[in-house]
């Protein structure tokens, strides 16, 4: 029996000119690394995946139609949101939380952690570009996170965040319609975390190619429970929908 694919693929109308991403959609170790060495108790939390991310992202593929590309593999495995050379690549100590199967990894164990999980993904993100840019549609690229409501004693005021580097296409359209919501919502602008990050997904593929892009983070408790992430899918669906480019 062969090990599940590394990389879930939501199939889409590659001519909808978006493409989303969940790049820590999963907690899941396979049975081979042994939970690296990490307690049970561990997995749920957000060093192991980005809290309902992952449910958000599947309902607000199917608002809208389009592809999506999720992970099958826990964060503290490899995160493919990093770049190969970036330290945090393979975590050894996560908030806290010792990886006992990542403290010793050698180079090799790195490339092999590489060829099985971080390979799969971007060749699943490039095969999804490249389907819709033979439909006439080049994809923006939105990826979806989702961060902790406090970080070492302090408590994240935003409810939602959009980063963004050097292209605003995306983000600046998102933040103006995220701020003018009904429900008052706090927005951070590249926060709680900076945008640029060299190597991540939004670099490799969007960055690199000139897509539009963006990176949402949605905090944690809003997103936890089923309500949540319908509210959430729903109002980036409403979002989303007027910048997805036409085809021509």
């Amino acid at each position: 029996m062969f090990p599940p694919h590394p990389v879930e693929t939501i199939p889409g109308d590659p001519a909808s000119g978006l493409l989303l991403i969940c790049e820590h959609a999963s907690n899941h170790v396979p049975e081979d690394l042994a939970q690296l060495g990490v307690p049970e108790r561990e997995f749920a939390r957000h060093i192991a995946y980005d809290i309902g991310a992952a449910e958000v992202t599947r309902r607000l593929a199917a608002h809208l139609g389009v592809p999506a590309i999720l992970t099958r593999f826990s964060r503290l495995v490899i995160d493919p949101n990093r770049g190969r050379e970036d330290p945090t690549l393979v975590m050894r100590l996560s908030d806290g939380a010792v990886v006992p199967g990542n403290a010793r990894i050698d180079e090799a164990g790195k490339e092999e952690r590489i060829r099985r999980f971080y390979v799969p993904f971007d060749e699943a993100v490039d095969t999804a570009v490249a389907q819709a840019t033979e439909a006439g549609v080049p994809p923006s690229i939105v990826t979806m996170h989702s961060f902790t409501a406090s970080w070492r004693g302090y408590m994240r005021p935003w409810h939602v965040g959009i980063l963004w580097d050097r292209d605003d296409r995306m983000s600046a359209p998102l933040i103006a319609g995220l701020r003018a919501d009904p429900a008052g919502l706090t927005v951070g602008d590249n926060e709680p975390y900076g945008g640029g990050l060299p190597g991540d997904t939004i670099d490799r593929h969007a960055i690199a190619r000139g897509l539009p892009n963006a990176l949402v983070e949605i905090r944690q408790d809003l997103i936890a429970l089923e309500p949540g992430q319908i509210e959430w899918a729903a109002r980036f669906a409403k979002l989303l929908r007027p910048l997805m480019p036409k085809a021509g």
